[in-house]
């Protein structure tokens, strides 16, 4: 029998047993239906997916006992004919559809004399509830955050979003894992060629399994060797129904609470969603700071470093002789020193990521003691390379986005060298290497740096909704990502005639 399911029982069942052999969370279940109990039935599910089997008020139970007492050339009749409607029930033709919809975590039905399965939908296996997202705090909005359900989560965006021309593409990926993905998008104001590029790159790859978005964006991304991000990733369905309506694509995947938001530019990841709930002088005074975060992250240790090895004279005296006191008796040179206190810092923040909640804050307050006040009481480091890297920290955890901050926190080491090293000249050289690596970078066709960059280019966000934000009343027009005939996004209504 070659995956063709039979109108006898006894084959099926055979083909079954000899495929699920020691799969012992695989329920086999044999039974007698009909009137006289002639007519023999075999339901196959997997335990923990589908509980409840007997229950009256399940799916199978009421699909049973309609079926109890029926004559066997009635049941036939109406298994083909009424049964698909009485319930959520699907036939399906051969036994790898069978298998794939069982191992979904829904309940397969088999009947003599009926050459399909009966895909019968269940509650599928244990997910998280809908929760507040934890990576994402705001004071203002939504608390909801996505869970490891990807129909779930579509839902929890089709609940912002009721109109039918947002559309859900589904698709499965893994040869093994036969994940689960999604994408969701708005039918009008998507650019088809965004839409096909990512189909394209999703079909471009075979695999045993996908467990993470993050493997699809890996696999995704066609500049793989950079450091930056071209996918921004959220846990929150309100930022992604706002960023559908601006003609971006969500993509979801099965059993991972993070969608992944393409194309995704530099002055995206530097926004959160309540951007679109306050007010504008505080938005651009908080977007402002947030740049200001990125820069020093990057900079400000290798500055200083340049600045007190090489350039002193562009600092007053009385700071560059504090500096020079502080580190009386430290033995190190100023780059080595510098360079392990951030080494020191990076390995706390890592162990207090990896620790359980309680031990988390633990690790920060030793750290914190042994590293800084212990440190600088021996003489291993000076009291203000402390305050630098501790500056440096704080303005590396005011990025908003984890994998937009990573880059620029692994980079500092390189301005730490080139400040150390070849002094301004250095920094210098280094902001050249990454504005230009930058410059040419682009998601899915839209420059990285847009909207500083391509000017050229008509319907981008521009300034009204970049370092600053202008009043919502202002923001009239969707960004570069829609279609250009589906710009305006904000209409003032007429008043009536007198």
């Amino acid at each position: 029998m070659n995956n063709i399911i039979s109108t006898h029982i006894d084959e099926n069942e055979a083909y079954v047993r000899k495929r699920l052999q020691n799969c012992d969370d695989c329920i086999i279940r044999p039974m007698l239906l009909g009137e006289g109990k002639k007519i023999r039935c075999m339901v196959v599910y997997i335990e923990v997916a589908v509980s409840n089997m007997v229950l009256e008020d399940s799916v199978i139970g009421k699909l049973v006992n309609h079926i109890w007492e029926m004559p066997g050339d009635e049941l036939i009749e109406f298994i083909k004919d009424n049964g698909m409607g009485i319930s959520d029930v699907q036939p399906l033709e051969d036994m790898d559809k069978a298998f794939a919809a069982m191992l979904a975590g829904n309940a397969i039905f088999f009947i003599d004399g009926y050459n399909k399965a009966i895909k019968i939908g269940s509650k599928g296996y244990p997910n998280l509830s809908v929760s507040e997202s934890s990576r994402e705090k705001v004071l203002r909005g939504s608390k909801e955050g996505f869970t490891d359900a990807v129909k779930t989560n579509a839902a929890l965006v089709r609940k912002r979003i009721r109109d039918t021309r947002l559309k859900v593409k589904q698709k499965t990926l893994g040869e093994r894992s036969q994940t689960l993905v999604q994408l969701l998008y708005m039918e009008d104001l998507v650019r088809p060629e965004l839409l096909s590029d990512i189909e394209e790159r999703l079909e471009s790859f075979v695999i045993d399994g996908i467990l993470d978005t993050g493997a699809i964006e890996q696999l995704t991304e066609k500049h793989w060797l950079s450091p930056f991000p071209q996918f921004q990733t959220t846990e929150r369905p309100d930022k992604c129904a706002a960023e559908i309506l601006n003609g971006r694509i969500l993509l979801l995947c099965d059993h991972s609470p993070t969608g992944i938001l393409l194309p995704a530019v530099l002055n995206d990841f530097l926004q959160v969603s309540e951007d679109n709930y306050n007010h504008f002088e505080i938005v651009s005074f908080q977007r402002l700071i947030r740049y200001f975060a990125l820069f020093l992250t990057l900079l400000f240790s290798g500055t200083y470093l340049a600045v007190t090895n090489f350039h002193t004279q562009v600092l007053p005296t009385n700071l560059i002789l504090s500096f020079s006191e502080a580190r009386q008796g430290v033995p190190f040179p100023a780059l080595l020193e510098v360079l392990f206190m951030e080494i020191a810092f990076e390995t706390i923040r890592e162990a207090g990521v990896r620790m359980p909640g309680p031990l988390g804050g633990t690790i920060g307050i030793v750290g914190g003691l042994i590293v800084g006040q212990a440190a600088v009481e021996a003489n291993l480091v000076s009291p203000i390379v402390v305050v630098v890297v501790a500056v440096t920290a704080l303005c590396s955890l005011a990025i908003p986005n984890q994998e937009f901050s990573a880059p620029f926190r692994m980079l500092k080491f390189g301005f730490i060298f080139l400040g150390g090293t070849l002094g301004v000249f250095g920094i210098l050289l280094g902001l050249y290497l990454v504005i230009s690596h930058l410059a040419g970078l682009k998601s899915f066709g839209i420059p990285y740096l847009t909207p500083f960059a391509a000017q050229n280019q008509a319907g981008y966000r521009g300034e009204q909704d970049g370092t600053v934000r202008a009043p919502f009343r202002f923001l009239t027009k969707r960004p570069l990502y829609a279609r250009r005939e589906e710009q305006v996004k904000l209409r003032t209504k007429k008043k009536g005639g007198a």
